[in-house]
């Protein structure tokens, strides 16, 4: 550390034992508390009173929350959007399923296509006491491929008494050949000598292939006519060397019968630590296992997770192919129906991340299961020495919001180096005047310093005139002050909720190939402000905030509220970032005044590679947009219209490839993720 950012680490040693102590009893306090409040509740529930008055109680729950929803909706019209959107739901059930299938004229168009590079494609399937009905199933769903060029390859390690999987698989083997052109359309064989696991006896399917890519497909699954089709153009048009799809979980005898829809992101390495959404179906280069085993028995049951993580890591043009193309069977005893019917999974997928992370020079972290399911992980990293963090928070008037977030700031905060820098720009009221003093004179003067944008030389023009406001000025001008490693910018109306919050922010800015972190904000009642930006979404197709207004305890889209994720950008209300890093991209675009400047410092980060991280971990409240106003209203209205003009003709390129972490299934007019089912047609004729 350099000698103008000297610490005492003596008394930070001090401080951080004191706030420990406070911590430690205030969360014993706390649990004092919920224990009584338990104990009456259970109380309370075994009355024989209470038991008999439950259908009463329901009734009126019922009542009141058809009130909430019309309050939430804002109108019945509100609520008649919400049946409307489950309508296309349960329509896309149907819309993404055999409907979907191709005519017999696109059959014939796609299996006469010639590609410049036609490899062959080596499906690896365990059997294991396979039911009949799953087994043709998974095997017809193969053969129906429209591309022709594939071979299957079935390694059978079931018991004696399901013989039948046998004789079934060799009456199919004689169909390919029936069907074959010069070798294409192989069915190959082996019965074990004993059932080895998942693992095993998918290590035997590999010795079975010829391809040069390799496919991983379950034996109860079943994969969309023309998914092999479409991997392959990716091949040709992308060079993909590891490519996978979107797919849906089903039950019964018909992929019509769908339970999910799950709709991925494209490649995103913080998403894939916490959780394996890159699952189904995996097609890959088999030069990626030089060197390595395809499965390693003893990741069982998360064996797929711990491969991904390793031949990604290898890939150089891993390739999603935004279509759903893959079909998982929900039945007993399969993972699909839930992790409780395979347990052993989850110390497995953990022990797979573990290892990875230990592989990317990680050594001290820690993998917990969230609330969104026991194979959704928050990943802890190590903080590296204590550096500075300078809070940077632009302040005009609102000094009780000002107020209460830098109280919040030192009173919750057990981080504790940190400054925090108050950028007043215009100001004129007596009360603000009077806070400044409080905060120079009182207990936080050796932690907060209040400095005047206008009286900077970026403030005023030649003649001592005050220059129009320019918020990203403001900001840089704040920054310019710091004398932090990292960054922080911080508004003015926002509150701490999460007491770690700069640590939960920082484990992630420390690394080499992180940009910007930003945390999850929520409005005063609950409701979700922010949860990362999603490029292109809102009326302005610009960029909007994910998850916006849903409630604060939702677990997101297949659980994305719940673990920290890659995204294309993250809120300037709250953006933690390496003074390197923002030095190194120029901070904030100054001729983006007011709005979108926050994206576009994001979007200048990760044109230089880095990863932007939103973290569900680090929490606050935020009072949206107090200091400024909306930008829905007159003048703010025009200004925005403008930089948003601005901001497509800038990032037009980006725009036009549609934001990464954000499937094109997904509706740009919502923010709840909802699907776009009309524009699928024209996604798969592209």
């Amino acid at each position: 550390m350099s000698e103008n950012k000297e610490f005492d680490y003596k008394s930070a040693y001090e401080r951080e034992k004191l706030k420990s102590a406070e911590l430690a009893e205030r969360v014993a306090e706390l649990e004092d508390k919920n224990q009584e409040i338990q104990f009456k509740l259970d109380r309370i529930k075994n009355n024989p009173i209470w038991k008999a008055s439950t259908p009463a109680r329901n009734a009126m729950h019922f009542v009141i929350r058809q009130k909430d929803r019309l309050k939430n909706c804002g109108s019945v019209s509100g609520v008649i959007a919400k049946v409307k959107y489950k309508q296309i739901e349960r329509k896309a059930m149907t819309h993404y399923g055999t409907e979907s299938f191709p005519s017999e004229e696109e059959r014939a168009r796609q299996s006469l296509t010639v590609f410049e590079y036609a490899p062959l494609i080596s499906i690896l399937v365990p059997l294991y006491n396979t039911p009949e009905k799953f087994l043709r199933d998974m095997i017809e769903s193969v053969m129906y491929q429209t591309y022709g060029n594939w071979q299957l390859c079935l390694a059978d390690g079931s018991d004696p008494e399901h013989a039948y999987v046998e004789t079934i698989v060799k009456e199919y083997v004689e169909k390919a050949k029936a069907i074959s052109i010069s070798g294409q359309h192989e069915i190959t064989y082996s019965r074990l000598e004993k059932n080895t696991g998942i693992s095993g006896n998918t290590n035997e399917c590999l010795k079975l292939a010829k391809g040069e890519y390799i496919g991983l497909l379950d034996h109860d699954d079943i994969l969309h006519p023309e998914v092999l089709y479409h991997y392959v153009k990716a091949i040709n048009e992308q060079k993909a060397d590891y490519i996978y799809c979107d797919e849906a979980t089903f039950s019964g005898d018909s992929i019509d019968h769908m339970i999910t829809m799950h709709f991925k992101p494209d490649y995103a390495i913080d998403n894939l630590r916490a959780n394996n959404y890159i699952c189904h179906f995996s097609v890959f280069k088999r030069q990626l296992l030089e060197g390595t085993e395809l499965f390693r028995s003893k990741f069982d049951g998360s064996q797929d997770h711990d491969m991904i993580l390793r031949l990604t890591d290898r890939a150089e043009h891993i390739v999603h192919v935004p279509m759903l193309l893959y079909y998982w069977r929900s039945h007993a005893g399969s993972v699909a129906s839930g992790i409780e019917a395979k347990t052993y999974a989850i110390d497995a997928a953990k022990g797979a991340v573990a290892d990875h992370l230990r592989r990317h020079g990680y050594d001290h972290f820690k993998i917990t299961s969230t609330r969104a399911f026991e194979t959704i992980f928050k990943i802890t990293y190590e903080i590296e020495g204590m550096p500075m963090v300078s809070i940077v928070i632009p302040s005009c008037e609102h000094v009780e919001d000002l107020k209460r977030c830098i109280t919040s700031i030192y009173e919750k905060s057990t981080y504790d180096n940190y400054e925090i820098i108050v950028v007043e720009n215009g100001s004129t009221s007596t009360e603000t005047k009077n806070y400044y003093e409080q905060l120079m004179t009182g207990p936080m003067k050796d932690v907060v310093r209040v400095v005047d944008f206008y009286e900077g030389a970026s403030g005023v023009d030649s003649n001592g005139n005050r220059l129009p406001f320019n918020f990203s000025k403001v900001v840089n001008y704040g920054v310019s002050k710091a004398k932090g490693d990292y960054v922080l910018l911080l508004n003015n109306d926002t509150q701490v909720i999460t007491v770690n919050w700069i640590e939960e922010l920082l484990m992630y800015a420390q690394r080499k190939d992180v940009g910007a972190v930003g945390g999850k904000l929520y409005f005063p009642n609950r409701k979700i402000q922010h949860a990362g930006v999603v490029l292109r979404l809102g009326a302005h197709r610009t960029a909007g905030h994910s998850h916006y207004g849903q409630e604060g305890m939702n677990l997101g889209y297949m659980g994305r509220l719940c673990y920290a994720q890659d995204m294309s950008a993250v809120t300037g209300a709250c953006l933690l970032v390496s003074k390197a890093k923002w030095d190194e991209v120029g901070g904030f675009d100054e001729t983006f005044e007011v709005s979108l400047n926050d994206v576009d410092f994001c979007l200048k980060l990760r044109q230089k590679g880095y990863l932007n991280v939103f973290t569900p971990f680090a929490e606050m409240y935020h009072y949206e947009s107090l200091s400024r106003g909306l930008d829905d209203q007159g003048a703010n209205a025009e200004r925005y219209n403008a930089e948003s003009e601005h901001f497509r003709t800038k990032w037009k390129e980006v725009l036009d490839k549609g934001d990464p972490y954000y499937n094109p299934n997904f509706s740009l007019d919502r923010s709840d993720f909802s699907l776009n089912v009309e524009g699928y047609s024209s996604l798969r004729n592209q």
